[in-house]
Formats: structure tokens, sequence, C-alpha cells
């Protein structure tokens, strides 16, 4: 079989996977959100409208501006699936959050109907294409139009679409007499490409190599953006292409058309992969739109539905799944896009509080320096007495008696002073004694027996020596809170 035979091997019908039914007039947008979840639809009904993929039923109100009653000609989804911008018949651009369903932003500067709305590649900006010949250039942040670049006089009679090439360096706009192409900075015409025909829709490959058109007389045409010459054209559709729908790793192109089919496309060897989806009643279809992963194309009508199909058992059937696959430096780039105008912020390090003698251990400490802080890390070594090897039994017994309190929460006893020993090093604590935790040194002395005997010194003992010392240290009548 050949290669076309392979790819246009027909099997049976393609049955819509869900159809919801709602709208009240022709679907004319429809975009999936992230989550692979949920699409949202615009109609010449005038309203959005949020739906479920999984159970095809509606959800929630049908998104509305107020009372407003005018038709939403056109959508699109921001690069960041947070945002929806929509243009209606009477020259009203609207910016809605997808979260609260909600107008965020009204402009009016067109004085006829909005019939293409397109993002900027990181949201930054919106470009509006109008029945009243202008493409207009918004900043979303000041919602205001962009300074110096509007309006940009087309020349075209209508604007039929407008589309910013990816690096968001060039604006493609078309009408009845072709297309033409305009910086995006500046607003003036770069070139122009003349058809004796009436173009609808354009859509830019990723890397700019290419611009794609979809012409009223079903023709789809290829352009190589180097030269502006006209490289391929794509023959099925038999009547006017209204959408073309460009899978994110430029393989892939999804076209829509008033034949009442949408088609798909190879752009590897330019061919049609599979039969048409056909819908009912050989209804116009309007618009299309795949999901994230490829495996789902959604559909809008003239007939008032949207259509939902599985389109991966037409890639498994001709044996060209690899159309789906997306490159990691694409799929990085997808990525950022979805993050593009989000306030991306990092959780702040919880740190655990150090480990510190409790407060008013070691209170009494006549040596301790109140300047001595965080501010001052190297405690000054003239603080410090010289070592001593022995200490009474009575400031034994109050030291014994704090003990306790390094290891529970009680209140510890302050009555009896104590003076450490400690050896200057690093500090971060505010408190004038020591914490345990850094690297100092305690001295402590045996309970005296004789006149004769020594106090003996135990330098950098571990906290269970300690524990040891201080038991053996007990003596009858202390008490044991434990």
């Amino acid at each position: 079989m050949s290669s076309l035979g392979a790819e246009m091997k027909q099997t049976s019908k393609l049955i819509p996977r869900k159809i919801m039914r709602g709208h009240t007039k022709q679907v004319v947008g429809v975009a999936h959100l992230p989550g692979r979840q949920r699409i949202v639809t615009c109609s010449f009904d005038g309203s959005l409208r949020l739906w479920d993929l999984e159970s095809g039923a509606q959800i929630g109100y049908e998104w509305r501006d107020e009372w407003d009653k005018a038709g939403v000609w056109t959508m699109a989804l921001s690069p960041n699936g947070k945002t929806v911008a929509s243009g209606s018949e009477d020259g009203t651009v609207r910016l809605w959050d997808v979260r609260t369903r909600k107008v965020i932003a009204k402009w009016k500067e067109h004085t006829q109907a909005v019939e293409s709305v397109c993002w900027s590649p990181y949201g930054e900006r919106v470009v509006t294409g109008s029945f009243d010949g202008t493409a207009r250039v918004w900043h979303v942040e000041s919602g205001g139009l962009v300074q110096g670049l509007n309006p940009i006089e087309t020349g075209h009679q209508h604007v039929y679409a407008v589309s910013y090439s990816p690096n968001a360096t060039r604006i493609a706009t078309c009408g009845r007499d072709g297309i033409k192409i305009w910086d995006a900075k500046t607003g003036k015409q770069l070139t122009a490409i003349k058809l004796h025909q009436l173009v609808w829709s354009l859509t830019w490959t990723s890397d700019e190599k290419k611009l794609i058109s979809g012409s009223r007389n079903g023709s789809i045409r290829i352009f190589d953006t180097a030269t502006w010459y006209q490289i391929a054209i794509l023959h099925g559709h038999t009547q006017g292409i209204k959408s073309i729908t460009l899978f994110p790793n430029d393989r892939l192109l999804a076209s829509t058309s008033w034949d009442g089919t949408a088609r798909l496309w190879n752009l590897d060897t330019n061919l049609q992969v599979g039969p048409p989806l056909q819908h009912e009643k050989g209804s116009d279809v309007q618009c299309a739109a795949f999901s994230a992963d490829g495996r789902l194309l959604s559909t809008g009508c003239e007939d008032r539905n949207v259509y939902v199909w599985d389109i991966q058992a037409i890639f498994k059937s001709a044996r060209l799944e690899d159309l789906l696959f997306i490159p990691d430096v694409q799929k990085f780039e997808l990525k950022r896009k979805l993050l593009s105008g989000a306030y991306v912020t990092r959780r702040p390090t919880i740190r655990p509080p150090p480990h510190q003698v409790p407060p008013g251990f070691f209170d009494g400490d006549q040596d301790c320096d109140p300047s001595l802080t965080s501010s001052r890390p190297y405690p000054d070594p003239s603080l410090h007495r010289s070592r001593s090897s022995f200490v009474p039994s009575q400031e034994s017994r109050a030291l014994i008696s704090r003990f306790p309190s390094l290891f529970r929460r009680s209140p510890p006893n302050t009555n009896e002073p104590f003076k450490p020993q400690q050896f200057p090093g690093p500090s971060t604590s505010s408190r004038c004694g020591p914490a345990l935790h850094e690297k100092k040194e305690l001295y402590v002395t045996w309970r005296p027996e004789r006149a004769s005997d020594k106090g003996t010194r135990i330098k950098n003992p571990t906290l269970w020596a300690r524990v040891g010392l201080f038991l053996c240290c007990v003596s009858p009548s202390t008490h044991d809170d434990h």
C-alpha cells in the first residue's frame, strides 16, 4: 500500500467521544484548559461556557458580562491558561479570569466586530483584528493600547485573522487581498503575499520558518518565511477553511471547514491522516483545538454543539502515533509559556529552632556582657575567668537541680547563681549564656569528699556522659522529678 493509501486508510466512521449541547447559536471558539479535564467555548449567543470532558456536562452557569448580549465572535486562551481573551460583534475586547469566570478587563476601540484575537507568546500583549480593517495591540498589565503602535491600518477591507510570530517580532494579518506581515514593535509593514482569494485563518510554526494559511476556496497553503514563497498546498476540503490549528510539535495540523468536516494533516508528508471527521447534518465546522497530549480534538460547529474526538485511534490505525511525540525542547518551551504571567514564589525554608539551654538556666552569671549578641559573633576572651577545679557543694546541688530542664520544658530554678566556663568561639545566639549545640566547653567538679581530694575535670563530655556524671553526683536528699 502506498504512503498516501496508508495515511488515507478508511476505517469505520469515527464517532465523537462526547457531544456538548447547550449553546443557543453557533460555536465559534474552543480551547482546552490545563489539567486535561475541561474545555471552554464561545458562541454567537454571547456567552462563554465551561465543560467537563469526561461527562460532557456544562460546569456552572454560562459566562456573561452583566447583561451584555453581543455575540462573541472569537476567543483565545492565554499561554499560562489562566485568562481568556474574547472579541465581540460590537467591537469590544474582554479578558476573562478562568478561575472566577468574571471579566477582569474590557477594551473598546474597534468600531466593528472583532473577528480574531491572539496572545503574544508569553502573554504580555494581545493583538486583535476587526471588520473595521484595523489590527490593535493591547498591553495586558496596563490595560491600554500600546503607544506608538496603534492602530495598524492594514489595508484589508476586513481583518479575518491575526497571529503573533513565536518570538513576538512580527504580526501576520489576512483578508480578502491575501496576507500581510507587520513589525510587532513599530507597526510598519514588512511584506505582503498577494493571493487572489479570501484568507480566513493563519498560524506560524514554532521555529517561525513556515506560515500556514487557510482560504475560502478550501486550500491550505504553506509559505517559507525566509523568501515568502509558497512551498506546499494541501488539498482535501471542498469548501472554505474556517480555522487551522497546529499541534506544538509542528508535525500535525487540524483544519475545519464549511464542508462539515475537520481533517488531520501530517506535515512531514503534507498528506491527510485518516478519514474526515464528519459532523452532524454537514454543519459548518468553525473551530478546533488539540488537547495537550494530542489524543483529543475538540470542534465547535454551526449546529450549536461542541464535539470531542478521540483522534489517537486514527494515528494507531495509520501507524503514525509518533506524530503526537513532543521533543523535550518544545516541552520546555510549553512549560515556560504555562508559567508566563504567573507569580511563581518559593515557600521559605523552615529551619528547626536550635537546641538551646532553656531560658534562665545560666541566670546569675556575673561575667556575661550584655553587649554580647548576634551582632558580635566572637565573645571577648577577657570576659572568662580562669578554670576552677573546685565548686562548693551548694552550687553543685543548684546545677543538678537545673539539669532536668535540658530534657523537658519546666521552669528552671534560678535561685542559685552558676558560672560556667566557656572558650571563645562563634555564636549566633542573642543570649549571654552559651547554647549546648555550639561547640563550647563546660567544666563541672565532683562533690568533695575529703579535704585531700582533688576535683576531677572532664573535657568535651558527650551528652550521655554528662547524664551519667550528674546522676553520680546526686545526693540521696536530692528530689528526683521523674
